[in-house]
């Protein structure tokens, strides 16, 4: 089955205009121009930011959709493909946000714009808590990868947290994976893109 619809979801502090979400964007544009894709600003909030999602995709056709997501984006990809049972991708995973954000808790900026400004509540801790789908069987066909030079998350617990899933492990690396574009052809592979 062929993807047609795809969601990219983007990390803690970042957006729409990170590295990853651009080239994949790009890519999408210039490859697979018949693919409708989605990469939202996500609000702090997890409960909002899952609200704005699953209205964003309420209409999409849940056999030909996907969902890729980075970092703390790639723990939303995972409650994504739960609830519509599609394929997804992680990169970089989260896979315990509500433990490693914690002491995120307070004032913080956007990577991109460092003007924009956001308060990181401590009710977010729990609403991250309620999308955790680590005791849940993979709904759908599940890629990841991970950089075991990660130097914000534990490439051995990512690993650990998708036993089922293709993996694509890179030899150091980092969490931002710099060499993203290297696995654009895998992951047009994986999704079978339109």
């Amino acid at each position: 089955m062929t993807t047609t619809h795809l969601l990219y979801l983007h990390g803690f502090r970042s957006s729409p205009q990170s590295n990853k979400a651009r080239i994949l964007g790009d890519h999408i544009a210039a490859t697979h121009p018949r693919v409708r894709w989605w990469c939202p600003q996500l609000p702090p909030s997890p409960r909002e930011a899952t609200a704005l999602i699953a209205e964003g995709i309420a209409s999409w056709p849940r056999q030909t959709m996907a969902v890729v997501g980075s970092s703390l984006g790639g723990y939303y990809a995972s409650w994504v493909a739960q609830l519509a049972r599609c394929k997804s991708v992680m990169i970089n995973p989260a896979v315990n946000p509500a433990r490693d954000l914690e002491r995120h808790i307070g004032e913080q900026s956007n990577w991109h714009d460092p003007e924009d400004v956001f308060f990181f509540r401590p009710e977010y801790i729990d609403e991250l808590r309620l999308l955790d789908t680590r005791s849940l069987t993979a709904a759908a066909p599940e890629m990841v990868l991970i950089a075991q030079g990660d130097e914000v998350l534990d490439w051995q617990e990512m690993s650990d947290r998708y036993p089922h899933a293709l993996q694509l492990l890179q030899e150091g690396g980092d969490h931002a994976l710099s060499n993203f574009p290297e696995y654009l052809d895998r992951i047009d592979e994986f999704l079978a893109l339109a």
